[in-house]
Order: C-alpha cells, then structure tokens, then sequence
C-alpha cells in the first residue's frame, strides 16, 4: 500500500468514528496543553525574577545568616542570628574590605501599623538612606531620612502609596505620627507607586532606620541581611573573599564547612533562581506527562476495540492479498495519527492557555510577559509521536495477526 493512500485510508477509518476519536485522543491534549502551560508560566516566573535580581545591580552582594541553601535539610540553617552590629563595623574598616562602597543593614518582619481609627499591618523594613539607591526609590512627597536618624535612632519612617490610603486617605502624611507597637513614629516622606519590584512591595512598605527597628519594632540584636555594593563590577570577586575572609575570623570558623553565613553575588542569585525555577518546571511537566499516560492507554483500548469491531474487515482485506506489514501499518498509522491530532490540538491549547494567562497575571504582576516554549512545542510533538507508536504497536500486532479464515467468519 502506497503512503498516502495508507494516511487516506486510515484517515477514513477515524473520521466514520469522529466522537470516539476525539474522546480517545482527550488525554493527549490535555496532557501536551499542560505541559505547554507548565513551560510558559514557568518561564515566565523564571524570567520575572531574574530581572527583579538583576535591577538590584551587579555591583551588589548580599551577606545572609546561616549555610547557603542546598536542599531542603539546608533550609533551617537560614534563619539563624549570627550576623551582629560587630560584623558591620568589621567590614566598614579598608584594611578589611578595599573595595567596600557602600554597606546597608537590614531587618524586616510584619507589625500593625495604626493612625487613628485606621489600621493597617505592612511589611517593615529596617534599613539606611542607602535603601533608596540600591532600589531605585524615593519619596514622591516628603523626604528619605538621613545618616543623622540612623545613627541617633530617631523614631522616623516613609511609608508607601498604599498605607498612606489606608491610613490617611487624602490627607497630608508628612509630619503625622503613626502608632507601631504602641510607639508613635513620625512619617518624613511618602513613595510614590511603585508595586512589586526587587521582591519588595513598595506600596505596602514601611522603611525605618535599621536601629530603630531593630531595638523598639522586633526587639534583636541580630541583623537578616547585609547588602553590600562593590566599588567596580570587576572588584566584585575580591569584595566577596574579603568579606568570607573577614566574617570567618569574626566568628572563630576555621572550617569552611561550618560557615554559619553565605555571601552571594547577583550573578550567583541568578544562577540559584534558575536552577530552583528549572527544577519546579520539570516536576510540574511530570506531573502532568501522567495524563498523557493516562491517554495512550486509552489509545490502545480504544484500537483493540476498533480491532474487534473490524475483524471481518480484516479477514476481508487479507483474503484478497493484504500482507501483514500492511495491516500493521494501518493500525499504527490510525494510532499516530490520532496522537498527533491530539498533539496538535493540545499543542494550540496550551499556547492559547498560557498566553491568556500570562495577560491575565501581568494585569497583577507587573513585568510578567507571555512566554513561547518552543521547547514545550517540540516536547509535545515529539511526544504525542512516541506516544502513538509505543501504545498503538499491540493493537496493530493484534490485527496482523489474525487468521483470515476465522476473521472471515467472525459476527
């Protein structure tokens, strides 16, 4: 049998069944659609928060407590308080740190935060006038505090765009006191609308001098975090051993092993973020290449019934010269078939899907962008193929082999 009138013969015999086809071939699209949706939202989260680390600058490092991260048995040792006012000081000094800019302290955590009648529970962030440099935000009205507040811990912060609603409506922020922990701090300067960005929500931030958060807010002595910024993108490398260098002798650690902080760069944030990302990605795609499981087995019961039902056929087509490759052909060729429609389908669903979704989350998320996996694509094609092949093989073997006379006299 010539190939294409093998694809019209087998073309015919689908479409006489055209319900039970589509039913048969559901799996398959729902599986590829998912795998295409999975692909594009993780790629576009992937995207998203690299471009959030990256606006951080290259120039920045981040010092964190405990051991870096490597497996969940790691993800303890995160929060521990082994970063202290002592360590800022040390790392302050030239003859420890060259290439040292700029460091900046920080401490956060959630309180509730009241004016009035009006309450509110933000995240706080304690930090230095640096914050605004390294984020690129400053007071649309008002002012950031200074050096001078830190220093003296004065009771001063800026609140963002969406607190200054909640708690003050349309009236004048600057210069009123709010309440956090039943002490009153005095706004200095309101953020403009920002939202998300640097994993920070602006809008529904408070920013205070590290000190006073530190002493009256939370109540520790330890810092969260400490960002650095380098001097030149090219002292990056050095900054960062100086730092290990500097913080082990502070803490007695001879052992590298027992480092209790891990000092990361933007590149290496990037690096971890992708990884993470890359390895959420493929656990989801598994998870939903289940359902194309699911949809080949369906294929093969579905073929072994078209195999009953057409056994005289069969019987037919071999009595008049029909070999067994032929018939073998035809029923793994009804089989592909039905496995790549079904790809196909699931293939544009998945793109349809993803792309609404991605419009829908960049309503919420700013900076979200509808991805094209056109790995996803490939993936989804290649295997609805495999798919077809591998469960439509015993089905089409179950026809070949089937006795022209007795197939003949089948009812």
């Amino acid at each position: 049998m010539r190939f294409f009138d093998l694809i019209a013969t087998s073309a015919e015999s689908l479409r006489r069944n055209k319900s039970r086809s589509f039913l048969t071939i559901l799996g398959v699209v729902i599986g590829i659609a998912a795998i295409i949706i999975v692909m594009a939202l993780g790629k576009g989260a992937q995207n998203l928060i690299l471009s959030e680390v990256q606006s951080i600058g290259s120039k920045t490092i981040a010092v964190a407590p405990g051991r870096h991260p490597n497996g969940l048995s790691d993800m303890a040792a995160i929060f521990t308080d082994s970063l202290k006012q002592r360590d800022v000081e040390l790392l302050q000094k030239k003859e420890n740190v060259p290439h040292l800019a700029a460091i900046m302290p920080l401490v956060f955590g959630s309180q509730a935060a009241s004016f009035e009648n009006n309450s509110y529970r933000p995240t706080i962030y304690g930090v230095t006038p640096l914050f605004s440099e390294i984020y690129d935000t400053y007071p649309e009205q008002g002012e950031m505090f200074t050096d001078d507040d830190v220093k003296n811990q004065n009771s001063v912060l800026v609140i963002g765009s969406k607190i200054k609603e909640e708690l003050f409506g349309d009236n004048d922020a600057v210069g009123q006191k709010i309440k956090i922990s039943n002490q009153s701090y005095r706004v200095v300067g309101v953020l403009g609308k920002k939202g998300q960005s640097s994993f920070v929500n602006f809008d529904e931030a408070i920013i205070m001098p590290y000190t006073v958060a530190q002493k009256q807010i939370f109540g520790i002595k330890y810092l969260n975090r400490l960002v650095v910024q380098a001097d030149d993108e090219v002292n990056v490398a050095q900054t960062v051993e100086d730092i290990t260098i500097t913080l082990r002798e502070a803490h007695g650690i001879t052992d590298p092993e027992k480092d209790d902080f891990f000092v990361e760069t933007q590149e290496q944030a990037m690096e971890t973020v992708s990884s993470i990302t890359d390895i959420l990605t493929l656990f989801l795609v598994a998870m939903a290449a289940i359902s194309l499981l699911v949809g080949g087995i369906g294929i093969m019961n579905i073929m072994l019934v078209s195999v009953t039902e057409r056994t005289r056929e069969i019987g037919l087509r071999k009595a008049v010269g029909a070999t067994y490759s032929e018939i073998l052909s035809q029923f793994l060729t009804e089989a592909v078939m039905l496995t790549v429609f079904g790809g196909l389908i699931g293939i544009v669903s998945g793109l349809v899907v993803s792309t609404l979704a991605a419009w829908v989350l960049g309503q919420f998320v700013a900076g979200w962008e509808p991805q094209l996996p056109l790995n996803g694509v490939f993936l989804g094609f290649g295997v609805a193929t495999i798919i077809g092949l591998t469960f439509g093989i015993y089905p089409a073997r179950h026809a070949a082999k089937l006795d022209p006379i007795e197939a003949l006299r089948y009812e």
